[in-house]
């Protein structure tokens, strides 16, 4: 049984096609150095939280969005935090199992081809296409990018 000849595309402009193909592999995280890591005092007696909801539902979305295993995101988050210049503590493993259960960890649906942004702020973690952060920060037209 012989293969199917497989069809051939023809780059006349090697430069754009090297852009383009190197494009694909950007990545672009976006830390606000205001936001509130820590927990804040809750006034009840006990214990208090040392991680805020915004540092516990930072590493289940970026596990999801990687598909990696929850201690290798650890590491992945810690990476991060420490190439951005921040000396936030990261949760550990057993702290991520037993709080992500009270948080729901929204991953909208991406049909774009194009960029993603993963904006963590003090407002919380959004991920978004190519524009809707710009204009959003900036004003301007506010088209939406499927």
């Amino acid at each position: 049984m012989s293969r199917p000849a497989s069809p051939t595309c023809r780059t006349s402009n090697w430069p754009t096609y090297n852009e383009a193909l190197k494009r694909r592999g950007s990545l672009t995280i976006w830390f606000d150095p205001e936001m509130t890591w820590d927990a804040a005092p809750t006034g009840r007696r006990g214990r208090q939280q040392s991680y805020g909801d915004a540092a516990i539902q930072t590493c289940p979305t970026m596990k999801v969005l990687f598909g990696m295993a929850l201690r290798q995101t650890t590491g992945f988050v810690e990476s991060l935090l420490r190439l951005v210049g921040l000396d936030w503590a990261v949760p550990d493993f057993s702290t991520l199992s037993r709080r992500q259960k009270t948080l729901a960890v929204k991953i909208p649906y991406r049909g774009s081809k194009g960029p993603l942004h993963l904006l963590i702020d003090s407002t919380g973690i959004k991920v978004e296409g190519e524009g809707e952060w710009h204009a959003r920060k900036h004003g301007g037209p506010k088209r939406r990018v499927h």
